[in-house]
């Protein structure tokens, strides 16, 4: 039976009958009747006393149970209560349907909504006067008022000074243009800089092209540059092999050992220094002080 069926807005009918549009509005409700009681007899009393009538509430509630068993199977939704109004269209859509809630605004489009508060009305707000404005006037949550104020305040697009105990915060349009028509001209700066440092290095390339043309005679000098950066190469390794038997290396070994050996004598003639200052002062015996700051015993200058 569901495959000789279609579904026309709420209304089900046989292929190939008569639109129901078409149809006197008697004949409608005749064949919403019918096709009513195909699908769901237990709502309907019989000639005989009727069933779900036998029933009563009991009887109709497990028939509705049933009921709705059956349209999950034919992928309808179950009719509508009894507490239904005749002209109120049942919510008899395909199961799965689109059922998505309205999207939010996002962030760019929240500034935006907020820049166009202030343009609109030309007029100075406290923090309290926005968040009472903008959800209803433009959709932005009262929560997020006070972040999208602040990001707007920290780009310059909007002003506010602090009066009193009071913050106002504006923005009117003539700021927004001055400022829109100096970046334009920063812009143009730019673009005609970068203009000219384009046209001087195409003249410079082509300066450099003259004499680089590919020739034979060409090739063969890269080659031979190639071969020769290789030579260099492998030499550098081989004199890296002698690097501590070269002269300057060994020469630069001994100042720089010569420096260190005086700044170790310099070290420990003040360690000496303090030692002999603390036995003065306290009257520290040496071997305890040398315990004491972990001085080794055999400690002297470099020779």
């Amino acid at each position: 039976m569901p495959s000789l069926l279609v579904r026309q807005g709420c209304s089900i009918q046989r292929r190939g009958a008569t639109p129901r549009a078409a149809l006197p509005a008697c004949t409608r409700r005749t064949n919403q009747t019918v096709i009513s009681r195909l699908f769901f007899p237990q709502f309907y009393p019989t000639a005989q006393g009727g069933r779900s009538a036998g029933r009563g509430a009991a009887g109709a509630g497990g028939g509705r149970r049933r009921c709705g068993l059956r349209c999950a199977r034919l992928g309808l939704r179950p009719p509508p209560p009894a507490r239904w109004r005749r002209n109120q269209t049942a919510p008899c859509t395909r199961l799965g349907g689109d059922m998505s809630k309205k999207k939010g605004l996002s962030y760019e489009e929240k500034r935006v909504r907020m820049m166009e508060i202030f343009f609109e009305t030309k007029d100075v707000f406290q923090l309290k006067d926005i968040e009472k404005i903008a959800p209803k006037e433009k959709g932005i949550t009262s929560m997020s008022v006070k972040e999208i104020l602040q990001s707007l305040v920290d780009d310059g697009m909007v002003d506010t000074d602090r009066i009193g105990t009071s913050n106002y915060f504006w923005a009117f349009p003539s700021k927004a243009l001055h400022a829109r028509k100096c970046k334009l001209e920063e812009l143009k700066s730019q673009f005609a800089e970068s203009s000219q440092k384009k046209e001087a290095l195409i003249k410079s390339i082509e300066k450099s092209k003259i004499g680089r043309e590919d020739t034979a005679e060409r090739a063969a000098l890269l080659e031979e540059l190639a071969a020769l950066r290789q030579k260099k190469e492998q030499l550098k390794a081989e004199i890296d092999k002698y690097r501590e038997c070269d002269p300057d290396v060994v020469e630069e070994m001994r100042q720089t050992n010569k420096v260190a050996k005086e700044a170790a004598n310099r070290w420990t003639d003040n360690i000496f220094s303090i030692k002999s200052w603390a036995k003065r002062k306290f009257g520290f015996e040496e071997s305890r002080i040398d315990k004491g700051f972990g001085i080794p015993e055999d400690l002297d200058y470099i020779d």
